[in-house]
């Protein structure tokens, strides 16, 4: 599993989703709860960016519709949205950021 560096730790505001590319794939970094998740930033339902809309309860909401993906496994909690979202690893060395999109979770 390939760890790309994605971010400096300090770029990440609590409950603010950052969007980030690495290698091709669009992410939606989120620092909450005292943790940093990787989660593709792409609505399964919209086709939209995920790092558009709102954090709460370690879930982000579709800006669109209202879908929300849970940040650590990536399934909806309720509709529109049926499918979940692939999320990625996370390591956090020094203050990078690190995500592996090689082997999604």
């Amino acid at each position: 599993m390939a760890f790309v560096r994605a971010c400096d730790l300090g770029e990440l505001t609590e409950d603010t989703p950052k969007r980030v590319e690495i290698d091709g794939t669009p992410v939606s970094l989120v620092l909450t709860e005292g943790e940093v998740f990787a989660i593709n930033d792409i609505c399964s339902h919209a086709n939209v960016s995920l790092s558009e809309g709102e954090v709460e309860n370690c879930a982000i909401e579709c800006w669109l519709h209202g879908s929300s993906f849970d940040l650590r496994t990536g399934k909806p909690s309720g509709l529109p949205a049926t499918r979940p979202v692939p999320v990625y690893p996370v390591k956090i060395e020094g203050d990078d950021v690190l995500v592996s999109v090689t082997q999604e979770s």
